[in-house]
């Protein structure tokens, strides 16, 4: 019979309540009775199904922000949470719970009188997993003004115990061919939108990354059509043809210079309707505070070749780096796993990290 940590048993419990995107109630309403019996109402506010979590801490420490998001995507799960072997199963097992595990065995280390180095903010918010604009990290930040004050911030997204500093910014486009219908036994009386576009796909098929370096991060820009809608049946030119594009840029780079080099790869070929913007975040490989994390045992130090919320941090000012011990490679994955192993040397490190002396 395996046996089963404290530390797996939170993440059991916390994986066997569902909080796909926009259904996170449930979960938050169980994560805000446990830290209000362990921590007091006081300690505990709640803005829609996010709680922003203060504990107390001796005055003139360096603040932190620790901060984890109760949604998960919807995926395919063969089973209830549950371990077998070395793997922990569950629905957001990785992604990210294992995180949210972990923050509530730091509160209750911090409950049970352990003293801090840093004094710790909890951040626990909904709705990481859709779009940018419904995320409500950033409007947590602005409910609650002390996080833009914190010296630093750690999401826990999952990264093998990994820090991954920065992140790059994300662009999505529409990309609007447009032409004139026409039968398509007769196409010389039309414009056909989808051969319209065939210069600006052979561009984007020659592009490859482009490395960018900024504080010793190797970072790498890309841009990618990753979906493609147009025609209006089998026998009629298609007089309209969309691409989505997404563009990745680095630390460094904003939306806009995205949008620009878009533009003019188009070349005035098409319409380009940017949609969704999320902003690049800078790596802050010198701060003492990273540089604390490092000593504390981290797997690796690396950027962040993705989107992550260190940069709703850095729109305020805040250094904002990613950590967590869920297993990075089974984010959004069927079946979803974390190490258990894994789990464990996260709440070790973050242990090392937060607190005054090592972990009996």
């Amino acid at each position: 019979m395996e046996t089963t940590t404290a530390l797996e048993a939170t993440l059991l419990s916390l994986c066997a309540i569902a909080s796909p995107t926009g259904e996170e109630g449930p979960l938050c309403d169980y994560v805000e009775t446990l830290l209000v019996e362990r921590l007091g109402r006081d300690a505990v506010a709640r803005d829609g199904h996010s709680l922003v979590v203060t504990p107390p801490a001796p005055e003139g420490l360096p603040r932190v922000a620790l901060a984890g998001h109760f949604d998960v995507v919807r995926t395919v799960h063969e089973g209830p949470a549950r371990i077998e072997g070395t793997r922990l199963y569950g629905a957001g097992a990785a992604d990210m719970k294992s995180g949210l595990a972990v923050m509530l065995h730091l509160i209750d280390d911090l409950a049970a009188g352990r003293t801090p180095r840093y004094a710790p903010t909890f951040v626990f918010y909904e709705r990481e997993e859709g779009p940018y604009l419904e995320n409500r990290l950033g409007d947590v930040i602005a409910h609650f003004p002390a996080l833009k004050e914190v010296d630093l911030a750690v999401c826990l997204e999952p990264s093998s115990n990994g820090l991954q500093l920065g992140c790059m910014g994300s662009l999505h486009a529409r990309v609007h061919f447009r032409g004139r219908t026409a039968h398509s036994a007769r196409p010389w009386q039309g414009e056909n939108a989808i051969h319209k576009a065939g210069a600006f796909l052979t561009k984007m098929g020659a592009l490859g990354p482009r490395e960018v370096v900024r504080d010793a991060m190797t970072y790498r820009e890309v841009m990618s059509v990753t979906l493609a809608e147009g025609g209006r049946g089998r026998n009629i030119i298609p007089d309209v043809f969309t691409l989505n594009v997404n563009a990745r840029f680095a630390p460094g780079r904003t939306p806009e210079d995205a949008e620009a080099e878009l533009v003019a790869l188009v070349a005035g070929e098409a319409d380009v309707e940017v949609f969704d913007r999320s902003p690049s975040a800078p790596p802050h490989r010198a701060h003492p505070l990273v540089e604390a994390l490092v000593a504390a045992g981290v797997t690796s130090v690396e950027p962040k070749q993705a989107w992550t919320d260190v940069a709703r941090f850095a729109s305020v000012g805040v250094a904002a780096v990613n950590l967590g011990p869920g297993t990075q490679s089974q984010a959004h994955q069927r079946n979803e796993w974390t190490d258990r192993e894994s789990l464990a040397a996260g709440l070790v490190v973050f242990r090392r990290w937060l607190f005054e002396t090592e972990p009996r």
